[in-house]
């Protein structure tokens, strides 16, 4: 709906009017939503079309301006008037002011709020992928109409055999252009910034740390977000996943059939039970959804794109001085791939504060890296899997208090545990031994589903993030040994039926899958 456009503009462009002294809402994605729910019943929608462009580059002159997304939004097709501003209340106006800028400072990443899934979003990746959704009609049939659809560029899975000089030749010039492809939304919320990170890495010999994730300062009322390794990139995890999401649901937004729906209905629903009641179409499988959607040939052709559009933006920027097209080629290629390797291809992990875990008790002792083993167990107690994160969280605090204050142990005993709603959890993680495996704990780690998999199986997503994801990640960190080996808990452990008989059976048509451990 016209509505819909027209509110993402108002909402940035509520920047120039922060209002002093007013309290501070928590920083929930719900009131980003409640935000957005609040413009779209006030602002009529045929008035507001495309006039309201003109408020989110009077946002940005507040505060550091993106040069790509400056270059998407003044593109010729998107013109602009002035409008008048759309108040809201004042907590919510303050709300905006402090999210709709994105940076990373001091350790704390500014910008970002907490979703109902426990994952932490960066905002304005999110609203820059929602805006190039809205947009993306409007150049597909202004620039089109007269051309061939074999003259609009568009990413191919040859591009790492191309030669530079022939990818300079086929990539668009400017923002209009950059919109031609649905393909590219990857481009507007993530494609410079992947490339940027990695050219300054490869310029300082060291490789970005992608997908840093963070600590709240409370999660019943978040108004902090430090991150967990301040010295690191601006790839976090929560910038990360905003950009994931504007691209996803940007590309939703372009191909859903009119009326598109209202922003604050489509964020609720992506960040809820999945959009138009699809359950794998919402943030808890971003990752997965994001993996269908490029490939490390699309994206690398979107960094170069990208960092070539960049070069020729005035003024330039310092970093792209003098680098040739064969050196942004290589960069793009490199960023690419480990993007689509180190982040997207593995499971989204909740550290232990997202779960608000105890302290652990006493000294922990340090693994010897990498291990040789995989022990795979299953909760028995909870007996349910759990499907939010609310619950799945609420099952960490339980066993953990039951393996400290029954057992006696010095903290949860499993390595990480698997909720069935898209998530790893965090227990002693990978580089503290664990309490899950009886006189094997510092030779595997162990992992845990939630449930009782006596008689029935976890669903196959949970069997494929077990089987396939979290070890091939590990593998590729040099945390797991390549010759890791898998093990049921019973097989080492002769008086417990763990990890119960049907996921047991199942366990032994896997391909690591071991009968002796040896």
């Amino acid at each position: 709906m016209m509505r819909a456009h027209s509110v993402f503009w108002i909402l940035l462009g509520l920047l120039l009017w922060p209002e002093p002294g007013t309290a501070s809402l928590p920083l929930f994605m719900n009131s980003v939503i409640q935000a957005l729910g609040e413009l779209e019943q006030k602002v009529p929608g045929a008035e507001a079309n495309q006039s309201a462009s003109a408020w989110i580059l009077s946002a940005q002159s507040s505060g550091p301006r993106h040069p790509l997304h400056h270059l998407l939004l003044e593109a010729p097709s998107l013109k602009i008037t002035e409008l008048e501003p759309a108040p809201l209340n004042p907590e919510l106006q303050d709300l905006v002011q402090k999210v709709a800028q994105y940076d990373v400072r001091d350790g704390r990443e500014h910008g970002v709020v907490l979703a109902p899934d426990g994952s932490t979003v960066a905002v304005n990746p999110l609203l820059v992928g929602l805006t190039a959704g809205l947009q993306v009609r409007k150049v597909l049939t202004s620039t089109l109409s007269s051309e061939s659809p074999a003259t609009s560029p568009r990413p191919t899975d040859g591009f790492p055999d191309i030669a530079p000089t022939d990818v300079r030749a086929s990539l668009p010039k400017g923002g209009a252009e950059l919109l031609r492809t649905t393909d590219s939304f990857l481009t507007v919320t993530l494609a410079a910034d992947l490339g940027l990170t990695f050219l300054h890495g490869s310029k300082n010999k060291r490789l970005p740390n992608l997908g840093t994730d963070g600590c709240w300062d409370q999660l019943s009322a978040p108004q902090n977000f430090m991150l967990l390794n301040p010295r690191t990139s601006m790839l976090t995890t929560a910038f990360l996943n905003g950009a994931l999401d504007g691209a996803l649901l940007g590309n939703y937004l372009s191909r859903v059939p009119e009326p598109r729906p209202l922003l604050s209905r489509l964020l609720s629903e992506y960040y809820g039970a999945g959009v138009a009641g699809d359950p794998e179409f919402r943030s808890n499988f971003r990752r997965q959804k994001a993996a269908t959607l490029t490939s490390a040939s699309i994206l690398a052709r979107e960094v170069m794109e990208a960092l070539s559009l960049l070069q020729g933006v005035e003024p330039g920027l310092p970093q792209l001085k003098n680098v040739s097209q064969e050196q942004l080629a290589q960069v793009a290629i490199h960023a690419a791939r480990e993007f689509m390797e180190d982040f997207l291809a593995c499971p989204a992990i909740h550290p232990r504060c997202r779960w608000e875990a105890a302290a652990y008790r006493g000294l922990p002792t340090p693994l010897k890296l990498p291990l040789r083993f995989l022990y795979v167990h299953h909760t028995f107690v909870p007996a349910a899997p759990c499907t939010t994160f609310e619950h799945c969280a609420a099952n960490m605090r339980s066993m953990q208090r039951f393996h400290q204050d029954t057992r006696g142990w010095d903290d949860i005993g499993f390595s990480f545990v698997v909720g069935s709603e898209g998530y790893v959890y965090e227990g002693r993680g990978w580089y503290w031994m664990g309490a899950h495996t009886r006189r094997h704990n510092s030779l595997g780690f162990g992992v845990a589903i939630v449930g009782d998999y006596t008689k029935t199986l976890p669903s196959e997503a949970v069997l494929r993030t077990v089987r396939d994801v979290l070890p091939r990640c590990a593998v590729r960190a040099g945390l797991l040994r390549r010759d890791y080996q898998v093990l049921g808990h019973r097989q080492l452990v002769h008086t417990t039926q763990c990890p119960g008989d049907a996921l047991f059976r199942q366990l032994r048509t896997w391909p690591r899958f071991s009968e002796t451990g040896n």
